[in-house]
């Protein structure tokens, strides 16, 4: 039976430890545009909400353009309330507001969430946590992870799937949800990613999270309940397609500038998944090369069934067992791995010269084990060249982030302007 004692004695000592902790603060925007409607109910939502201990949390409106009523009411609110500032910039672009007011910011912690409060608030405190107990760099909000209340239309669920995928595809990124709008980013991270995204809008969440996971940066999901806002003003279409034209920028020429080196998988991990992907390479090698041999010469069969088996073991080892999750130099990859296709043919061709006296039903069977005993034979060398040569992790450049650019926060007044 549990010691209540040992146990209550064991809470005391973590609520302790909790309190003399340092305070970890937190810089929670919510970017506007024209939310005169919405604005003073979300900020008095987001007020009532209390923090968990050891967490300051400061609410800055940034005010992208506005312009109905909203400044004046953002004013109001910040003369009201201590714990909120109110940011104005003269041009329009959410991902502009957000980083922008990240960049200045001096929290340890950067947040934002939309105003319309679609995503549950009290995912805040977990995000948060782990961050500052260093097991995530970035936290983001999920609505796209099994069993949660999602309340939208079938038309904007089909929308974000299919994007999502779209992501996983062209971009080679893990995440299940780029475009929900609840994120948080240590101060380190910030630093070292703003400076080098380029989107001002819609977008700036996915490069945002596609260059965190390209830079090694760990990207921890929180499952999430939403309720979709009906009066919404995004132009799911036109923002589509400018989401379609940042993922060919990104794929294109999106390359990360890292200051520290990605982390690869260890070596007993890396030796487990190279088995994984050989033994489906070998089976596809198999069944390439019996396919083959109906239609060409052994030696065609061979060379047919080896090249598309070689690309697809490289493509699969660069992800699965040498964690390069980056779409870019995929090609420069795929020509180092055809090095070993000539190591290789090499050996095949020396197993098919065995076999070359075979004869009888069994014999392309029997030609067959040769050649996969001499695949088998190459995959050790193999395994030391895609790690030593293939997918070495050579030093990075180390990037020099801009300096961020200054943005006055105020309080009490409606004259917040940026200003470099």
């Amino acid at each position: 039976m549990r010691d209540e004692s040992s146990a209550w004695q064991q809470s005391q000592t973590q609520t302790a430890d909790t309190a003399t902790r340092p305070t970890t603060t937190v810089d929670l925007v919510v970017p506007v545009y024209n939310e005169e409607a919405s604005l003073a109910a979300s900020i008095e939502t987001l007020l009532a909400v209390e923090p968990s201990l050891g967490t300051e949390v400061t609410i800055i409106i940034a005010d992208n353009a506005s312009t109905d009523a909203t400044p004046d009411i953002a004013s109001t609110l910040a003369a009201r309330h201590a714990q909120v500032e109110y940011v104005r910039l003269e041009q329009k672009g959410r991902g502009r507001a957000l980083s922008r007011v990240w960049q200045a910011s001096t929290a340890d912690v950067v947040a934002y969430t939309d105003v319309d409060l679609a995503t549950d608030i009290r995912v805040l405190d977990p995000m948060v946590e782990v961050i500052r107990s260093g097991l995530a760099d970035v936290a983001i909000a999920s609505r796209l992870q099994p069993g949660l209340a999602v309340d939208r239309g079938i038309k904007r669920e089909i929308i974000s799937r299919c994007y999502n995928r779209l992501l996983k595809v062209s971009l080679g990124v893990g995440f299940s949800d780029a475009q929900c709008g609840f994120k948080a980013l240590s101060a380190r991270a910030a630093k070292e990613l703003l400076p080098q995204v380029e989107d001002t809008e819609w977008f700036f969440d996915t490069e945002l999270l596609a260059r965190a996971e390209w830079a090694g940066l760990r990207i921890h999901e929180f499952g999430t309940d939403w309720t979709d806002d009906p009066d919404s003003s995004v132009d799911v279409i036109n923002t589509a397609w400018k989401d379609i034209k940042g993922i060919v920028r990104l794929r294109t020429g999106g390359r990360t500038r890292v200051q520290h080196e990605v982390p690869a998988p260890n070596t007993g991990a890396q030796i487990l998944h190279f088995i994984d992907v050989g033994i489906i390479s070998t089976v596809l090698y198999a069944v390439l090369f019996l396919l083959g041999v109906q239609f060409v010469s052994d030696s065609a069969a061979n060379i047919i069934a080896l090249l598309l088996s070689t690309i697809a073991n490289t493509a699969l080892n660069r992800g699965h067992t040498f964690g390069v999750r980056s779409p870019h130099h995929r090609l420069t990859s795929q020509l180092k791995g055809l090095a070993a296709f000539g190591l290789c043919l090499a050996f095949t061709s020396a197993g098919l010269a065995v076999a070359d006296g075979f004869t009888g039903p069994w014999a392309s069977v029997g030609t067959l084990a040769v050649l996969t005993l001499a695949n088998l034979a190459a995959t050790v060398v193999r395994f030391v060249l895609m790690r030593t040569w293939v997918f070495a992790r050579g030093s990075h450049g180390r990037s020099h982030p801009a300096s961020a650019t200054a943005v006055d926060r105020t309080h009490n007044d409606g004259k917040d302007i940026d200003h470099v």
